[in-house]
């Protein structure tokens, strides 16, 4: 059997179809399956490997962009699939979905768009307190697959071994001892009503160090928040003694795969409902994700 996969846009969303994979490997272990992502997510799985192959396929606009997914499209008709399941639901995951022309089609009953599907499954217009991996899941009703359970199917990123070595290198040359507690705390979120104020951030950080000798905080954000990660280090160290200051480290900014070996070895990861926030949620890392007017019940780390 040959599944495709269809997962386009944001990184906590890729990161939700994660236990999908590994449902789908346990109930067709000889399956060929194909993840087709956009860049900026391809990191989650780029290592997975229950996956048989991943397509990244980059954003254009315009008629260019339209052309190259027809193309793309035309690809994956001559792999001919059996089965092309839409986890995304948007114009262009659809579209590429049905170019599949895999037998079997399963998608969400979106207006417009229903109809490039085989096998249609609801989904409510309504925001519903329901996790997005559970919502997710539903399109795997019909291809026998046990219910999500957060513990047989948590989220998961593969380690990177080389990954791991360049960044503990890197914070050792930042001066983090091998013998203390490291504490994560990333500043940034997609959107300005997800983002906890620079203070506030800035107070836990001189508040950690302040009471615990062995703790270093790594202040870190994707690279359109570097200035909001200094004005936090700045803002911490402001309320430390001289001497302490130094355990509020700024280390830059981490890629996906470097934020996910950082905080794999961390003691604890701070962060605001985001993409990233979904790294560290695939090790075991203790978090403390903090949101604003978002539902928790629908983006919560998936995980035991």
């Amino acid at each position: 059997m040959k599944i495709l996969l269809v997962r386009l846009r944001q990184i906590g969303d890729v990161v939700f179809t994660t236990p999908a994979i590994r449902a789908l490997r346990d109930r067709f272990p000889d399956a060929q399956i194909t993840y087709v992502v956009e860049p900026a997510a391809a990191p989650v799985v780029e290592r997975n490997t229950l996956l048989s192959q991943i397509i990244v396929a980059p954003r254009r606009r315009g008629p260019t962009g339209v052309w190259r997914d027809v193309a793309l499209g035309r690809l994956l008709r001559d792999e001919r699939y059996d089965v092309a399941i839409d986890f995304h639901g948007g114009p262009r995951a659809s579209l590429l979905t049905w170019l599949s022309r895999a037998p079997v089609r399963i998608g969400y009953d979106i207006a417009g768009r229903r109809w490039m599907y085989t096998r249609v499954v609801a989904r409510p217009r309504q925001l519903r307190a329901r996790h997005s991996v559970e919502n997710q899941w539903d399109l795997l009703d019909s291809l026998g697959v046990p219910q999500p359970s957060r513990d047989a199917y948590p989220v998961e990123m593969p380690s990177s071994p080389q990954k791991a070595q360049a960044v503990a290198s890197r914070i050792a040359a930042a001066g983090v001892s091998p013998g203390g507690r490291l504490v994560v705390i990333r500043v940034s979120a997609g959107n300005p009503f997800r983002r906890w104020p620079i203070g506030s951030f800035g107070d836990v950080a001189a508040a950690l160090v302040a009471r615990h000798p062995n703790v270093h905080v790594i202040i870190t954000s994707g690279p359109s928040e570097h200035d909001a990660a200094s004005h936090v280090i700045a803002h911490a160290r402001e309320h430390l003694p001289l001497a302490d200051q130094a355990r509020v480290v700024d280390c830059g900014d981490f890629s996906l795969s470097e934020l996910h070996e950082l905080v794999d070895g961390a003691a604890l990861y701070i962060g605001g409902d985001s993409g990233p926030m979904h790294i560290p949620a695939t090790s075991h890392v203790p978090m403390i994700s903090l949101y604003g007017p978002t539902l928790p019940a629908r983006s919560a780390p998936w995980r035991a």
